[in-house]
């Protein structure tokens, strides 16, 4: 099978690559470029730990072709902190306790992110119901949701 060369933005970073024309942008990110953050949980859609956001969207990308980021803007984990400064979603994560064994985390962060950039003042329902494409199996649901509230009165806060 020959390649697909794919040109596009990652974190704000032109990238390029080649991948095979049935090959996941979950695994091109992981395998081909290094970005493990996205994690492969179910490999159907269902659980959000492979989460990321493309055009200003949240897909998750077990279900999204490689081949088909060509001149998409690609959010990924990796690209919420600033160097050693990390994202207000990320330092509350940390600070209410939201992760344990890190499988779900990074997709929780980034649909948080996704939901705080449309609302940036949810209710705990609309947090809930941002983050119903994520499950966790290990915290539960409520360590998490106030960290994103948390987050979100920070950010508030900062964007005066």
């Amino acid at each position: 099978m020959a390649g697909v060369a794919v040109s596009t933005v990652i974190n704000g970073d032109s990238v390029e690559y080649l991948c095979q024309p049935d090959e996941t942008l979950l695994d091109v990110l992981r395998d081909r470029l290094g970005l493990t953050g996205a994690k492969e949980g179910c490999g159907t859609g269902d659980c959000g730990a492979c989460s990321v956001i493309i055009d200003d969207r949240l897909v998750c990308s077990c279900l999204v072709l490689g081949a088909e980021a060509e001149g998409r803007r690609i959010e990924t984990v990796e690209g919420m902190a600033h160097g050693d400064q990390l994202h207000p979603l990320q330092q509350k994560f940390l600070e209410h306790a939201a992760l344990q064994c890190g499988i779900c985390t990074p997709g929780f962060l980034i649909a948080a992110k996704d939901l705080l950039a449309k609302n940036p003042d949810p209710t705990e329902e609309e947090i809930r119901f941002g983050l119903a494409g994520n499950l966790c199996r290990c915290t539960g649901y409520d360590k998490i949701v106030r960290a994103v509230q948390d987050a979100a009165g920070v950010m508030k806060g900062a964007s005066r």
